[in-house]
């Protein structure tokens, strides 16, 4: 029996030994309940097999010889009866856990629930860090031991042999692999990917299966330069379709096609908040190129080994709404003009939880994305907050949304030395009029990444270009997003406002500001 701190874990686990072997497997292994992957342990003499059943008709087994000789244990004189047996304490430390383990020399047979203590004797209990207990509960004589078959001749290595099981308990879509975002009008669309913005934006249409309740989802992406030496913003985004237009019209047939946003300051921005018949793109990450990553290694400072590429990873389970059973358009998208770009690679997995899991499901509302995605397809800068409208939209409800949350990602952008990107700025966001929140976004953890950055730029104070604080980003790293409580949304029209105090044009420079905001409500 297993428990953890008092609490008995379901699934026992039942070992089955004589003189010459002994199995390791588990109550719902025997009664044929267990679902895959599921692994079981044979061991005979100082060689143990790992067999796991990763299917019906499919199963793996690894082999090793030594890793049970090697085992120290400090030899206790404490002493105590289980089941009726004299059982002696001996005592291991394993990856920082003090294992303790109860075993008996009474019965001539050596076994364990676990793979220590096989040498020992037969161990009849084992605690981890005092909390974490196995405890034999009954011991029974059996005719035979039952078969754990697989096949000998095809024994892998442990490695590969983890590496398997732990990719069988989770689904992996791939969505991209080594795709080149650039800038080139030689860029084409093929038959699976779709090139847009002259190769800055990158598209592929992906058929999610079904989600359960409670699935942990993930996307992670990795980028290597092609020829780019500079810090550029990417996002990885999804394009909602359940409106009469959508932003893949935009990319098909022109920035025209996106509806316009005015806030008074003169300029048009196209395709960046939701309206009756439109909705803009989720960003499910937004994320920084480092300087030059890979494609700028040959540059030697002392000291310096530069990493090979730079991995993205993000939890974005609450947009399972948007992707559940859907074929979904997720695209990705580095600004940048240079005819080499960047590489980048990037796919979602789906981490299903137990069945009992109580898990919430939210309703999904794209709000606004000022992220210009079509920067090299006429799309303007988002500099709409020079205004002091800033961003104001309304959304209509037909549905109350009981404890509403708005994801917030925010970064500041250009303007040089004394532009936003380096100076801290406070984001105001009002719901109905009102003000409900408000922070200054900033990093100052960039200097961290300084391995990633291998073409940024050396300054007389000693300082690289990607060591320096910025708007809530740093060269190599994604930005998480923050979460605002929004309390209970009523039906019908609901305003919403973001104010950030940008600041002026310096000749060519200016600033601007990124945001998104996705609604979520049960």
């Amino acid at each position: 029996m297993k428990s953890s701190n008092g609490k008995v874990i379901e699934n026992p686990i039942v070992v089955f030994s004589n003189d010459q072997l002994s199995l390791i497997t588990s109550e719902s292994i025997m009664n044929g309940k267990s679902s895959f992957p599921f692994e079981q342990t044979l061991i005979t003499n100082d060689n143990y097999f790992q067999i796991t059943n990763l299917n019906h008709t499919k199963t793996i087994a690894t082999k090793d010889s030594t890793s049970i000789s090697k085992q120290k244990f400090e030899l206790m004189s404490e002493s105590k009866k289980i089941l009726g047996f004299n059982c002696k304490k001996a005592k291991t430390v394993i990856n920082s856990n003090t294992i303790e383990l109860w075993y008996t020399n009474e019965i001539k047979i050596k076994g364990s629930p676990t793979l220590l203590g096989h040498n020992l004797g037969l161990v009849l209990e084992t605690i981890r860090n005092g909390n974490f207990k196995i405890s034999a509960i009954n011991i029974e004589k059996t005719k035979e031991i039952p078969t754990c078959t697989f096949d000998s001749k095809k024994i892998i290595n442990s490695l590969t042999y983890k590496d398997i099981i732990w990719k069988s308990k989770f689904v992996t879509i791939p969505v991209f692999k080594d795709e080149i975002i650039n800038f080139s009008d030689e860029t084409k669309s093929n038959d699976s990917i779709m090139r847009f913005a002259h190769g800055t934006i990158i598209l592929k249409k992906v058929k999610i299966p079904k989600i359960s309740k409670g699935s942990q989802i993930f996307l992670d992406l990795t980028e290597q330069s092609n020829g780019d030496a500079y810090d550029r913003t990417g996002v990885v985004f999804i394009i909602p379709t359940d409106k009469k237009f959508s932003f893949y019209d935009g990319l098909e047939n022109g920035i025209n096609m996106l509806p316009i946003y005015n806030n008074g300051n003169g300029k048009q921005y196209r395709g960046i908040i939701s309206t009756n018949e439109f909705n803009p793109i989720i960003e499910l990450m937004r994320f920084f190129t480092p300087f030059g990553i890979k494609q700028y290694n040959t540059i030697q400072l002392k000291d310096k080994t530069w990493e090979e590429c730079v991995l993205y990873r993000q939890e974005i389970s609450e947009c399972a709404q948007a992707l559940n059973e859907k074929d979904v358009y997720i695209g990705t998208f580095i600004g940048n003009y240079d005819k080499g770009g960047h590489k980048v690679s990037v796919n979602i997995t789906i981490h299903p939880e137990e069945e009992n899991t109580v898990a919430k499901t939210y309703n999904i509302i794209p709000l606004f994305c000022t992220t210009n995605i079509m920067e090299m397809g006429g799309q303007e800068y988002s500099t709409l907050f020079n205004s002091d409208k800033g961003l104001f939209m309304t959304f209509t409800l037909d549905k109350a949304l009981k404890n509403a949350r708005l994801r917030y990602i925010t970064t500041g952008h250009g303007g040089w030395e004394n532009g936003d990107e380096f100076i801290p700025k406070k984001n105001t966001i009002y719901l109905d009029n009102n003000e409900i929140f408000h922070f200054t976004p900033w990093r100052e953890d960039c200097g961290a990444f300084r391995l990633y950055n291998p073409a940024s730029g050396n300054f007389d104070n000693g300082l690289s270009s990607s060591d320096y604080s910025r708007s809530n980003w740093c060269p190599g790293t994604s930005t998480n997003p923050i979460y605002i409580e929004l309390g209970d949304l009523t039906v019908g029209t609901h305003t919403l406002q973001i104010k950030i105090p940008q600041g002026p044009n310096e000749g060519n420079s200016f600033s601007s500001w990124n945001v998104s905001g996705l609604l979520f409500g049960e």
